[in-house]
Order: structure tokens, then C-alpha cells, then sequence
């Protein structure tokens, strides 16, 4: 079957339309992405913007008639942190759902941490053994562990790269006081629930996800999105402990300008790697596997466990 999933995130909406069948890898046939950068657009009652709700009702509409255009016979819809945690929430959905006919779903936390892992840990396979995954959005970090399909614990903290960013540094080159505040308060959300990982064991592998983790792995010196899936990258903790004052020091158009960052996302990177180092250090962690699998496929597979492996394609 050819299923379409919207993901309406903190900084992008994302159509993902892929061929699928019980059983089998879900296979990308084709994307359709524009930066909505929700995380940013709220008001100063946490409500998104009449703006941001313009944004997110005209993507809606365009990503619709393509996945018509493309043939989808199903489509997932579902937002995360931004719109979950907006003030206006039911409003801005029903105002999409008024305008497009999309019905929008919204994921809690620990749901989007949970579908993350099964993502990450079909990629990996059983082999991974007790398995940690990490994943910092536009507008929260997921953390979820376990042994199974199913990890033992899953949380979700405010901490996206976005949100933060928006929240607690300039716009360009960050001073040493702002820098070390916000990373105290970074370790600190981070440790105050780290037991709940910890007490289980320590995990066999651990892994990173999404663009945030990406584009940190790629300015770390790990291979570019051209060389495929299938290249093994990852994120070590000192190397990119000392890229963080390199980051710090640059403006928007430097950071710009590295390898794997994209302009619209360039004034998230120090946060992103504030994030990233906390995670690793706390949890005593060398180094973060980057796997090209994330929420979206945790969605669809998800719903492809309901089909059977007998249905064929």
C-alpha cells in the first residue's frame, strides 16, 4: 500500500509518502517538506501566532494534494511539542481542520519518545542488546531505554533546540555567562530524571536521532546524507565538546556555512549541541550511533504491525 505520513513538528511539516507492506522496510517513494518553524512562532501566552497558524494551514493544504497526487491510500497525521504544548492548541487544529479537512493528531511526549525507539530499534536490530535512544526536536528531547520493542522507560523534556535557542541565546555569536547558564540548566532538567534510565542498566547501545543529532555528526566529521543510509556515523562526545566554543564564538552565516546545517536552522546548533553534550556526559556515554530512522518511521511502523507479513505488497 503507498501511506502517507504528515508530521507537523516544531520546525518543519513534513509529508513522508512511502510503499509498504507487512513485513518489509518501508520503502521512501516521496517528501515534501517546508519550514514552518512553530517553536518560534508563539506569543507571549506560549499561543502560536495568527502568522504560524497561516503557515500550518497552507503546508496542510499543499501536502493533501500531494499525497492525492502521489496515491496515498492512507494518511497519518500527527503534530509534536509545538503544537502539544501551545496554550492554543484545540484551536489551531480545529482552524486547520475547518480549512484542509485534516484531522491532526497530536502525540504526547512519551509517545513520541516511544515510536522513536521502535524506529530505532527495528534499524538496529535485537543485536543492539539494551538499547538508549536520544532524540532533540525543534521544541523537546526524547529519552527512552530499554531491551525490547517496547523500552522499559520514555520521557520527554522541553529542551528542543528551537525552543531553546528562542528562549535563552542570541541570535549570533554567544557570550561565556549565557553559555554556561544555559548549560546548567540543561544538565540539570536532564539529571533530575536520569535515574529513571540509569536504575535499568546501562544500555549496550546507544543511539541519536533526527536533524539536530545529523547535523552535529556532520560538523563532527561524519559522512555526508549523499553516501546513503547505510554509512555507519556517529557523534563523539569529545570531539564535539571541543567544537562548542568554535560554535559559540560564530555568527549566523558561519555556522550557516558548516557542513550538514541548513541556514533556516543555523541559530539552533549551539543549542542543539549544548543538549547533545549534556545527554552523552550524564550519561556517561563516549559517543552517539546516528540512525537515519526517526519518528516518522516509528509511525508507519507502527501502523504496518497491524497488517500481516501474509498480505504481500
Amino acid at each position: 500500500m503507498r501511506l502517507g505520513v504528515l508530521d507537523i513538528g516544531s520546525n518543519t511539516g513534513h509529508l513522508l509518502v512511502v510503499d509498504a507492506h507487512g513485513g518489509a522496510a518501508p520503502l521512501p517513494a516521496s517528501s515534501f517538506k517546508r519550514p514552518l518553524r512553530l517553536a518560534e512562532h508563539l506569543d507571549a501566552a506560549g499561543a502560536v501566532t495568527p502568522a504560524g497558524i497561516d503557515a500550518l494551514t497552507a503546508f496542510t493544504a499543499a501536502a493533501l494534494v500531494v499525497a492525492e497526487e502521489k496515491g496515498c491510500e492512507d494518511l497519518l497525521a500527527f503534530a509534536t511539542s509545538a503544537v502539544r504544548d501551545a496554550s492554543n492548541s484545540d484551536a489551531v487544529l480545529e482552524h486547520v481542520r475547518e480549512r484542509t479537512g485534516a484531522a491532526i493528531g497530536v502525540l504526547t511526549g512519551e509517545a513520541e519518545a516511544r515510536l522513536t525507539f521502535l524506529a530505532v530499534r527495528r534499524w538496529f536490530g535485537w543485536s543492539a542488546g539494551r538499547l538508549a535512544v536520544f532524540d532533540i526536536g525543534g521544541g523537546s528531547l526524547e529519552i527512552a531505554a530499554g531491551a525490547d520493542e517496547a523500552p522499559d522507560v520514555a520521557w520527554s523534556l522541553p529542551l528542543g533546540a528551537a525552543r531553546l535557542a528562542r528562549t535563552s541565546l542570541p541570535r549570533g555569536p554567544v557570550d561565556d555567562a549565557t553559555l554556561r547558564a544555559l548549560r546548567k540548566q540543561v544538565r540539570a532538567d536532564i539529571a533530575r530524571d536520569a535515574g529513571q534510565l540509569l536504575r535499568t542498566g546501562r544500555p549496550d547501545r546507544a543511539a541519536a536521532t533526527s536533524k539536530t543529532f545529523r547535523s552535529l555528526a556532520r560538523i563532527c566529521g561524519a559522512a555526508p546524507s549523499a553516501e546513503g543510509p547505510l554509512v555507519p556515523r556517529a557523534l563523539p562526545l569529545e570531539t564535539l565538546r571541543s567544537w562548542l566554543p568554535k560554535l559559540a564564538a560564530m555568527d549566523l552565516p558561519a555556522l550557516a556555512a558548516l557542513p550538514g546545517v541548513s541556514t533556516d536552522r543555523a541559530h539552533q546548533v549551539v543549542a542543539g549541541a549544548l543538549v547533545a553534550e549534556a545527554c552523552m556526559d550524564i550519561f556517561e556515554l563516549p559517543a552517539l550511533e546516528i540512525c537515519p530512522w526517526a519518528l516518522r518511521e516509528g509511525v508507519i511502523l507502527e501502523r504496518l504491525d497491524r497488517m500481516s507479513v501474509l498480505d504481500g505488497p
